[in-house]
């Protein structure tokens, strides 16, 4: 089956990402100034393994908070994505492409 955009799973897919990924962690390690000696060298780690565990462990409980009130509490999840759509109204739609990262599997 070939996978096609849904409009209201773009909103949803974009703001589950805005509030478990770019409002958790990571952001911290964003809003510092980039390193001009390693910016863009691939070879050079960025994110220490704890950095990671951190941002890795907030993106499950928030989307497991926000899984669990799709199913148990849907005002409150309505409410959150909301909060969600509005970090995103500008960003762009998914592009359905197959991975190209490490350890993906293939469509």
């Amino acid at each position: 089956m070939k996978m096609t955009l849904d409009a209201d799973l773009v909103v949803e897919a974009k703001a589950l990402v805005a509030l478990a990924f770019r409002n958790g962690p990571i952001e911290d390690l964003h809003a510092g100034r980039p390193c001009t000696t390693c910016s863009g060298n691939r070879e050079v780690s960025h994110i220490s393994d704890e950095e990671m565990k951190a941002i890795m462990k907030s993106a499950v409980n928030t989307l497991y908070r926000l899984l669990w009130q799709r199913d148990c509490d849907p005002m409150a999840y309505n409410q959150n994505l909301a909060l969600g759509r509005r970090y995103t109204l500008h960003w762009d739609d998914p592009e359905l492409k197959k991975s190209t990262r490490k350890g993906s599997r293939p469509k």
